[in-house]
């Protein structure tokens, strides 16, 4: 598994969708929790931050003036800390659960990675529409979240129009597998228990799903689509 995030070149500036693990999280590996990492494995070195990747393609990590997450699990907002001028889009829903989390949501969120008190800001459902999804809010022309809610309270997904036409959508954990887009559904047995588990609302996770399917199927031609986790969609974009 891997945790694609995105880069989007805008005119004012870089936008990141996600952010990883961060090098905090390298240097000090423990405050993951012991299961976390026996569970995940991660690799955890400073070459796979996203700081360190917006470096590689040629950009100063400082003019990220904007980070959009789909959620805030701790492999999602490690490196928030790496980008401490930046602007954090998140729902509005989503960041109450991280503040205020319940009883079975208390592992997936780590208060450290943003206990240096981010500049956040929060959005509701909106009131727009894109590809038969509603409610959906946009940042300015080019970047539309789109309310994916089910794997955790306020999960959501990321559009990105692209200059020539189309779009890139971060489907963030709607899915794990990109066998999961399609129907019928491919997805192994232990990844679909580990969604299961991982839901904060199975059912409404399941039927966003079935959303996202039929979105692959009628605009699989205008919509390039990934999910956070999957290795082949990640080498397949690059």
């Amino acid at each position: 598994m891997v945790a694609h995030c995105l880069l989007v070149e805008r005119a004012d500036g870089l936008l990141l969708v996600d952010t990883g693990l961060g090098s905090d999280d390298i240097a000090d590996p423990r405050r993951l929790g012991g299961a976390w990492r026996a569970l995940s494995r991660p690799v955890l070195t400073l070459a796979e931050t996203a700081a360190a990747q917006v470096r590689a393609l040629g950009h100063d990590p400082a003019d990220v003036t904007d980070i959009v997450l789909t959620h805030m699990d701790l492999d999602h907002t490690g490196g928030l800390a790496d980008f401490p001028g930046a602007r954090v889009h998140v729902s509005a829903a989503e960041l109450d659960a991280a503040e205020h989390p319940r009883l079975k949501e208390r592992g997936r969120y780590l208060p450290a990675q943003w206990a240096h008190g981010p500049d956040w800001v929060t959005h509701g459902d909106g009131g727009d529409d894109w590809f038969g999804f509603g409610a959906v809010r946009a940042i300015g022309d080019d970047v539309v979240l789109v309310p994916l809610h089910g794997h955790s309270r306020g999960h959501q997904g990321v559009a990105v129009s692209r200059p020539g036409g189309g779009w890139v959508f971060h489907a963030g954990d709607t899915y794990f597998f990109t066998g999961d887009k399609q129907r019928p559904r491919d997805c192994p047995r232990r990844l679909r228990v580990l969604q299961t588990v991982f839901a904060a609302d199975n059912q409404r996770r399941l039927a966003n799903l079935e959303r996202v399917q039929e979105l692959y199927a009628a605009h699989g031609d205008e919509v390039t689509m990934f999910c956070s986790h999957d290795a082949t969609e990640l080498a397949a974009l690059r």
